[in-house]
């Protein structure tokens, strides 16, 4: 966790994404009334989960235990129940559960603890030695939403709730279907705020700003739009923003279309399905080439949010494609191009 945590209300609990996506995607909103945080456009959020009390009871039953155990945690005792509620990690067993269990390294990974215990229904350890062979649940870190000129008072999250199917079980990220089902009725969750300085808009609110941020990587730049509108920022801003289906998956829809009407914000979408061909936002970048080499060449910054593994690289590349083509530069000189953008702290990346 950040350098100070508190406990704080979830105030709101929307859903951002439209009815026929085939992603839930919610907006949360935290009250930071009397926690003394503050935070930065750019941040991010720690967010202390908890378990799943569908998944917990389950876990009970094929202990063959009632939950009202006492066992120890790292608060003190506590009933077993409240244990695996909020203070263990129901994910992927550790070695220590598997030996526990007689299942030996050599068994099929059970993917989840719950995995472990229905395959081998024999061993019954007691409730203490069960919780003492599991990790400890961690915070989870999210990319801020919202800023803190514009939404005083308040911390937003924009959250993809993870659902999907394995081995024959329907499985459900701890965090993001808390904050989506459980988190509106708690009466307080723990919070801290992660500074994160390699993520800044510029001090100069004149240089004109180029966001790229799909799906819920959209989170800083709804931040990032909002502060440079509450501070009076003249530099122009340019968002690419796209996912799936425009019908279902336009997130904060209303909120940038208005923007954009306003003509405070600049809009590139791509909607990967909504036609035969596959359209991406690096799609968009290219198309757009010789207006973004006009914004870079002008001290524009970029931003790339998101995830890391596909798009940040596919973006990287349609960087590099952009300054050769509108640029006229060879691969070499675009590559330096685009190291000088790094050293100058005008390409910065928030991707995971």
């Amino acid at each position: 966790e950040g350098p100070r945590s508190v406990l704080a209300r979830v105030i709101e609990a929307r859903r951002v994404s439209g009815a026929g996506s085939g992603k839930q995607v919610n907006h949360i909103a935290f009250s930071l009334a009397g926690s003394g945080l503050s935070y930065e456009a750019g941040d991010a959020l720690s967010v202390m989960p908890e378990n799943s009390p569908a998944l917990v009871e389950e876990i009970i039953q094929a202990l063959g235990r009632d939950g009202e155990e006492a066992v120890p945690t790292p608060e003190g005792e506590h009933s077993l129940r409240k244990a695996l509620e909020t203070h263990f990690d129901l994910g992927k067993p550790t070695a220590e559960l598997l030996a526990l269990l007689g299942l030996g390294n050599a068994s099929p990974a059970p993917l989840q603890v719950i995995d472990a215990l229905l395959a081998t229904p024999a061993a019954k350890p007691s409730a203490q030695d069960f919780v003492r062979v599991l990790r400890r649940l961690q915070p989870r870190l999210y990319s801020i939403s919202s800023s803190p000129l514009a939404h005083g008072g308040e911390v937003h999250l924009t959250v993809g709730a993870v659902q999907y199917e394995a081995s024959g079980r329907k499985r459900l990220g701890v965090a993001s279907n808390f904050l989506a089902e459980r988190a509106l009725a708690h009466p307080g969750i723990r919070i801290g705020i992660h500074r994160n300085t390699g993520f800044r808009l510029p001090a100069d609110g004149t240089v004109p700003v180029i966001m790229v941020g799909p799906g819920t990587g959209i989170a800083p730049f709804r931040g990032f739009i909002h502060e440079r509108r509450a501070s009076g920022a003249k530099g122009p801003n340019w968002l690419f923003f796209g996912d799936q289906r425009e019908s279902t998956d336009f997130l904060y829809r209303e909120e940038l279309l208005t923007l954009e009407q306003e003509g405070f914000l600049r809009l590139s979408l791509a909607w990967s399905r909504d036609q035969a061909e596959k359209i991406y936002v690096q799609t968009r970048m290219l198309e757009q080439a010789a207006e973004l080499w006009a914004w870079l060449e002008k001290g524009a910054h970029l931003y790339v949010c998101g995830d890391a593994s596909r798009m940040a690289k596919d973006v990287d590349a349609a960087l590099h494609r952009v300054v050769e083509l509108a640029g006229k530069k060879s691969a070499a000189e675009a590559a330096d191009y685009v190291a000088a953008l790094k050293a100058a702290r005008r390409y910065q990346r928030d991707v995971y």
